[in-house]
């Protein structure tokens, strides 16, 4: 990657405002019809049926090696189409997590589902995590980062972590997000551990955020 500096001549560091990043990510998510195109040949792949509510992610902080993020497209039962963010993450490690779903039922109204893992000296660590996101935001580092990369060609992420050929992507050596918020349909991982796990249900809207 081009050594980068500013006026001065000081080199410039991988330090990225997330919320700004995140307003200037994966364009072209409204191209829907060749989402579906895709998915249909099998360039994309829907795990599973995403269930019709989006849930909200927070965090203190992340910390992450190899670091990928490309277009997507998630289904539900219904086989709607759902245009989606995927982060993708070969390791990640979270503190003070937070995630949390409301469920409005007649006669009964809001319901919370809110989940605490990782406070204190404790921590939460993933690996291959892919969180299919719609909206992200906090502050961001990256190292070695490589924005426009062909999504085909991704390669510091997960093995799997690759979107479609032409298709907008970037990718980091490493990643470290604070005060992370994100609304996603889907999470993925190939290991969770959730030390100091709490999970609790309640009435009302409890939210993470």
């Amino acid at each position: 990657m081009k050594d980068v500096r500013d006026a001065q001549g000081r080199p410039v560091t991988g330090r990225v405002r997330w919320r700004r990043f995140a307003m200037l990510s994966v364009p072209g998510f409204a191209v829907t019809a060749g989402l579906a195109v895709a998915l249909a040949q099998g360039a994309l792949a829907a795990s599973f049926a995403v269930s019709g509510q989006q849930f909200k992610v927070g965090a203190a902080s992340l910390e992450g090696q190899g670091f990928a993020q490309y277009g997507g497209v998630d289904t539900n039962a219904r086989d709607q189409l759902l245009p989606v963010a995927v982060t993708a993450i070969k390791s990640a490690k979270l503190h003070d997590l937070c995630q949390s779903v409301v469920t409005t039922l007649p006669g009964i109204g809001d319901i919370s589902l809110r989940l605490n893992a990782g406070k204190g000296d404790k921590q939460v660590e993933a690996s291959d995590l892919f969180v299919d996101a719609t909206q992200l935001s906090g502050d961001a580092t990256f190292d070695d980062i490589e924005i426009g990369r062909d999504a085909s060609t991704l390669d510091k992420g997960p093995a799997s972590a690759q979107g479609m050929q032409d298709a907008f992507g970037q990718q980091a050596k490493s990643v470290k997000i604070t005060d992370l918020h994100q609304v996603a349909w889907a999470t993925n991982a190939g290991t969770f551990k959730l030390a100091g796990l709490d999970m609790k249900i309640s009435l009302g809207k409890h939210e993470c955020f």
